[in-house]
């Protein structure tokens, strides 16, 4: 929803008319449709008087080529019936269809902003914004005393309230249900976009208007029918000034992002007298993630980041004059870690885990399970194969799959375009995705919407594709069933039908990782420039972007995200978040811009613990068969279980500021105390002999390679092609 004014910019050419900007004489213009100016009503359309859309042509009966406008939808009364809505739609979809032109399609909405009534000062408030709009827009909504819906909308542009106008036109008067009918899908054949890059936004304005009056009506038919509402999930709303916490949860979050400024010192005091670089990984615990953000202030050799940036930055620590190296985080990244650093030569750096127990992860484990080279196994009967494994597994698992299939790694945010590169370089390729079974779900639903885009819409995502390759690729795309991360599996049905209840208009964020019907809603949302799917680092950078954008409009806004990942993620948010309103906001600034931060809660985490379990600090927790600890909630049940309230991950949490601190003071580790907390190197083999640290960096190192050119490495291409007759691929 752009400005009025650079629209109207693009109709200089068309003579204006003193009114309305419409040529005086249709002949003038050949490309304009002559246009009845229909009088505004003097009320909002709230009663039985509603405005006039739209102005569908016919044809003179003398002179079959001339064209004739007419208002053929001119309504009193409420629609009875869901076809009316239909029909009005339809007709919409003609009229605007019929313009060839995006400048003249532009015309008419500027004349249908003409037709809706303004919004009183008292109804241009905060709480009735649409989001997600590049201009303000205002939504007004009411149930009238015959269960009919009424709306009323505004915006400080004219061409959103020429869109406002039509969507108020066809839903005015309608009952809820109708509402709730209409799609957004049903929306894109009105051809309503403007050249040079608007047209997306045009598309937004249209889905972003009608998805808040659908929540709206759906808000008011819970209050009609007596149904007790949702309760609100838990949120932090950050501000240039500061925050404020929504809920025990939240608070709990927030109370520990103004850390203790004694155990900052105390942890910056050891790093410094030994020399100890810290890697930590986005999910750490908020107590921790707070200490070491205000550590960073004094001591750079601390990085928080997703899983591959880890061991980078363990490289860089260590070319910095690093003696050791801490890793926060689960067992396969301080592999990953020690490994790394052993390829560059820094063997001699220490590397130390926080804990002296396995510290697991569920698809990890789901990727060392006998099930998984199975499926390898089966899968390379299938040449030419490649196996495109998630980063989040042990180095064991890289290097045993290695062996049995030419392997690449991949993570959240490159693995559709590792896939895709994939295909368009090796002719017949088959693909075998694992561990994650969601990832892989997702995946191939992504692909499979890509059949319906057009060839230069797909090109624009891998040059190499078109819709006929899409739709080949697909049967050779195949992933694994049986793996998922116990923390996104929890944004199931239940978060999700609450999601799309009360914060459908919301912006929403979704890890790769995440279930099937929460990727469909945040896919849904990305389609109108409301959501994002991928990495942790795509949702912490489509955060920073839209506070950015909203700050740069210089108005009054509130932006609401949905975080559809591990809530450890939220002191990163926040970080970056009060980084860029603070870096742009002034006393004199007319942008007050706040970021609210939704944190989703099942209520089958409602925490019940016992004075006695809560005084250990760790409760235990199944899933399956598997026993794991499990923090505790806060006391009003709003906090972390097993079934991921919080979407909290329990083996993160063995990651604590008490063992960082312990394992800190200990080195250099003369007494060998610290025997269970360092990452060792592998000393066992492959089936085929090699050393497992060797063979298990190399789908690492073919990563970095296509992250640097684009294009999988000739040595894994041959690998891929020269497979023997038994399926199996030694490494060159």
């Amino acid at each position: 929803m752009d400005s009025a004014a650079a629209a109207t910019g693009m109709m200089r050419s068309a003579p204006p008319s003193p009114r309305f900007g419409f040529p005086p004489n249709p002949t003038s213009n050949p490309r304009s449709l002559p246009i009845r100016l229909l009088p505004s009503p003097s009320r909002r359309p709230q009663h039985r008087e509603r405005h006039h859309l739209p102005l569908a042509q016919s044809r003179d009966s003398k002179n079959p080529t001339s064209l004739v406008a007419c208002s053929v939808f001119t309504f009193s009364s409420p629609s009875p019936t869901s076809d009316l809505v239909s029909s009005k739609l339809q007709s919409l979809v003609s009229e605007f269809q019929s313009l060839s032109e995006p400048v003249d399609r532009v015309t008419r909405l500027l004349h249908y902003a003409t037709l809706l009534p303004r919004l009183s000062d008292s109804a241009r408030v905060d709480k009735n914004r649409v989001m997600g709009c590049t201009a303000q827009v205002w939504l007004e909504a009411t149930m009238d005393k015959d269960g009919k819906m009424r709306f009323g909308a505004d915006s400080d542009s004219e061409i959103t309230r020429g869109f406002c106008s039509c969507l108020v036109w066809m839903l005015d008067g309608a009952a809820p249900e109708e509402v709730l009918e209409l799609k957004t899908e049903d929306l894109a054949s009105l051809n309503v976009g403007l050249p040079r890059g608007g047209e997306r936004s045009r598309v937004n304005t249209w889905h972003n208007v009608l998805i808040s009056m659908q929540k709206r009506t759906k808000m008011l038919m819970a209050e009609r029918d007596g149904k007790a509402p949702f309760q609100p999930f838990p949120s932090l709303v950050v501000t240039a000034g500061g925050i404020h916490a929504k809920g025990s949860y939240a608070e709990a979050q927030a109370r520990y992002l103004s850390p203790d400024g004694f155990k900052v010192k105390e942890l910056v005091g050891v790093l410094k007298e030994k020399k100890i670089g810290v890697v930590a990984h986005f999910y750490m615990d908020p107590e921790v993630q707070g200490i070491l953000t205000a550590a960073q202030k004094e001591w750079p050799h601390i990085h928080i980041s997703d899983s591959l940036v880890m061991a980078d930055s363990a490289v860089k620590m260590a070319k910095a004059g690093c003696q050791f190296i801490t890793v926060l985080g689960v067992d396969f990244m301080s592999e990953n870690v020690r490994a790394i650093l052993d390829q560059a030569r820094f063997s001699e750096i220490g590397v130390y885990r926080m804990s002296d127990d396995r510290i697991g992860c569920s698809l990890a484990d789901a990727a060392s399970a006998p099930a998984y080279m199975d499926y390898l196994a089966e899968g390379s009967k299938s040449p030419p194969s490649l196996h495109v494994v998630y980063i989040n597994t042990s180095l064991e698992t890289k290097a045993y799959a290695h062996e049995l299939v030419p392997t690449i790694t991949c993570t959240s945010s490159n693995v559709v375009q590792t896939i895709l590169q994939a295909f368009a370089q090796v002719p017949d390729l088959h693909v075998l995705y694992g561990p994650d079974s969601y990832m892989g779900a997702n995946i191939k639903e992504l692909f499979q919407q890509m059949t319906m885009m057009t060839d230069e819409e797909i090109g624009e995502i891998h040059c190499a594709h078109n819709k006929e390759s899409i739709r080949s690729l697909l049967r050779r795309l195949h992933y694994y069933e049986d793996g998922t991360c116990i923390v996104h599996h929890l944004f199931g049905h239940e978060v999700v039908e609450q999601i799309n209840e009360m914060y459908s208009d919301a912006f929403l964020t979704a890890h790769f990782e995440v279930p099937g019907e929460m990727f469909s809603l945040a896919m849904e949302a990305k389609r109108r420039g409301m959501g994002v799917v991928g990495s942790t680092r795509n949702i912490l950078d489509f955060i920073k972007q839209r506070a950015q954008e909203a700050l740069d409009r210089n108005v009054k806004e509130h932006l609401q995200f949905v975080l559809g990942t591990e809530s450890g993620m939220v002191t990163s948010i926040v970080a970056a978040v009060r980084n860029v309103l603070g870096s742009a906001e002034s006393p004199t600034s007319g942008a007050k811009i706040s970021v609210e931060i939704v944190f989703p809660v099942s209520s089958e985490s409602m925490t019940k613990t016992s004075s006695d379990q809560s005084s250990l600090g760790v409760n235990p927790g199944k899933i399956g068969d598997l026993m794991l600890p499990v923090v505790p909630g806060v006391a009003s049940g709003e906090g972390c279980s097993i079934h991921g309230g919080c979407a909290s991950c329990p083996y993160m949490k063995m990651n604590s500021l008490t063992s960082l601190l312990t394992v800190c003071h200990q080195l250099p580790d003369e007494k060998n105390t610290l025997l269970a907390f360092r990452a060792e190197r592998f000393k066992s083999q492959t089936p085929h002999g090699k050393s497992i640290a060797d063979v298990g960096c190399e789908p690492i190192l073919h990563m970095r390679h296509f992250q640097a050119t684009k294009k999988l490495p000739d040595n894994l291409v041959h690998q891929i092609l020269h497979c023997t007759s038994n399926g199996r691929s030694v490494p060159s």
